[in-house]
């Protein structure tokens, strides 16, 4: 089942088990139990350290469960975590062998100190390159602590049982029954969730903080190239970002950033971070800025206000917080998200397999939506309200190609219908006719472009008419000492690569500025050395 080459990969991760571990297995005799079985036979005979059992006895079969000699409780599969979820199926069994994992000490001991019986079960796809960071956080904490449990189901394999709960989106999970988030979460955001003192004890460390030289907000790419390059000129420098990687983490493919041929998405914001982390950069992850507040004198310090009530110093800052998707704000998006309103073909194509579901947006984004889902759904019903699809010719003409896509342009959506629970229908206008047309579908993939997240900075510095930082050629807002790069700017285009170049030319020009400050507050051991 596994091709040699894979094979040859497992088998060396397998060599760094330090004890035994069993797959317990709840096969049967369809197809899927068959394949199953060749799997983890296959993985078995990989490792001395590793004994296949199929006395399993669980309610989903086929699934199995890893676990430690002489235990029987672990992680649990209910499915055969091949594409995006074989990372997560070595990780399992690495961790679960007494291979330490990659993740900073006191979040582990945060996990550990989790009081109460937590039983999660998390609905994933194989195709769904968001997933796996929730998988392997769901696992961590069950292999980490003895009162957490965990399964993982493919909801390609168990239709039954995502119709029956709903699940109309992946990644989603429940706890006890009950639903406890939708979409991509890190561990440290689904612990954060959980140990509700969390929050005071990061606000608390945000502002014991000594101030920095430049502080940059936002860890996308604008965000990620600023650090190193400001980091490089010797100085403190600090990121607090959402979610670092920004929006590259949820794009499938990237192939047009110079010298890189092709990469997916989180591997490129795994590559951002371990740059900026090289250079030794102070990284705030899972930080949302609240307000900012100005310096009170020239070259004084400028205070950034988070969420959670921490208050972060520095004598420059650099906005990066890039854009979100833009939401269409018509009735019943809101109240269907998640239930049928999706954002991510490739994440939430596979749960729709079979039925018929609507795309809004005709751009490049819309469009490779249509085609993407057009192999997996019954139908297809692409929805443009110019009056002209405005993705690349060679996109539109394979998308008139399909037999089973139907294109609206000049086209108005008016409301996102549904039964109270799911979504069952897309109401649009014909802009040329004013006729109303009622279109019966399963769901809604939302691809009308982005909005820059600039709300936190409203009344406190110059925002276009579409809410974009007003920035000049050298990355330089309307208030001294602060900087903005990347999405969130005027800056036309919004390309990967011309936010790394805003980002590397606003820190420059925040060292810029920096050395023809006076000193007012020694915000490094270098601080000195920017005036010298």
């Amino acid at each position: 089942m596994l091709e040699t080459s894979l094979k040859t990969q497992l088998q060396a991760y397998l060599q760094n088990l330090r004890a035994p571990i069993r797959l317990i297995a709840t096969l049967d005799d369809s197809a899927k139990g068959v394949e199953l079985r060749e799997l983890l036979l296959e993985i078995a005979g990989l490792s001395d350290k590793v004994t296949f059992d199929d006395s399993g006895t669980d309610a989903r079969k086929p699934s199995f469960v890893i676990a430690k000699e002489g235990e029987t409780r672990g992680v649990r599969f209910a499915a055969i975590p091949m594409g995006h979820e074989f990372t997560s199926l070595v990780l399992a069994l690495l961790w679960t062998g007494g291979h330490p994992p990659k993740v900073e000490p006191e979040v582990i001991e945060q996990i550990k100190a989790l009081d109460g019986a937590m039983n999660f079960e998390v609905y994933m796809s194989l195709s769904c390159h968001n997933c796996p960071d929730v998988v392997q956080a769901a696992a961590l904490m069950a292999i980490f602590n003895p009162q957490i449990s965990t399964t993982v189901i493919d909801g390609g394999m168990y239709q039954a049982e995502v119709d029956a709960r709903q699940v109309m989106a992946v990644p989603m999970v429940f706890m006890n029954d009950a639903l406890f988030a939708s979409g991509r979460m890190t561990l440290e955001e689904i612990v954060g969730k959980l140990d509700s003192h969390s929050g005071e004890r990061d606000a608390a460390k945000l502002s014991a903080k000594d101030a920095f030289d430049v502080l940059i907000v936002g860890g996308g790419p604008a965000g990620a190239a600023a650090a190193v390059y400001a980091a490089r000129k010797g100085i403190r420098v600090g990121v607090a970002a959402e979610r670092f990687g920004g929006q590259t983490n949820d794009t499938m493919a990237i192939e047009n950033y110079i010298s890189v041929l092709e990469t997916d998405g989180p591997k490129f914001a795994a590559a951002l971070e371990a740059q900026v982390r090289h250079y030794e950069v102070d990284i705030m992850n899972l930080q949302r800025a609240d307000k900012i507040v100005p310096a009170a004198v020239p070259g004084g310090l400028v205070e950034v206000h988070m969420a959670n009530g921490g208050v972060l110093k520095s004598r420059s800052v650099i906005l990066s917080t890039g854009a979100r998707w833009r939401n269409v704000n018509v009735p019943g998006e809101a109240e269907y998200k998640n239930k049928g309103v999706a954002y991510c073909p490739h994440c939430d194509g596979p749960l729709f397999k079979g039925k018929r579901v609507a795309v809004i947006g005709g751009g490049n984004s819309g469009v490779e939506a249509a085609i993407d889902l057009a192999g997996v759904v019954q139908h297809v019903t692409l929805v443009e309200f110019a009056d002209a699809l405005k993705a690349d010719a060679v996109l539109v003409s394979k998308l008139r190609s399909l037999p089973n896509v139907d294109i609206h342009v000049n086209a108005q959506t008016t409301e996102i219908t549904g039964d109270g629970s799911k979504v069952n229908g897309l109401r649009f206008k014909d802009r040329a006719s004013n006729v109303e047309h009622l279109v019966e579908l399963a769901g809604v993939f939302v691809q009308i472009g982005l909005v820059p997240n600039t709300e936190f900075l409203k009344g406190t510095l110059e925002l276009s008419k579409f809410g974009e930082i007003v920035v000049d050629a050298k990355g330089h807002t309307s208030l001294p000492g602060v900087f903005a790069a990347g999405d969130v700017t005027t800056v036309p285009y919004k390309q990967i690569v011309i936010a790394a170049g805003e980002g590397a030319k606003a820190a420059l020009s925040a060292f810029d500025y920096l050395i023809r400050q006076p000193v007012a507050v020694a915000a490094s051991s270098s601080a000195e050395a920017l005036t010298a």
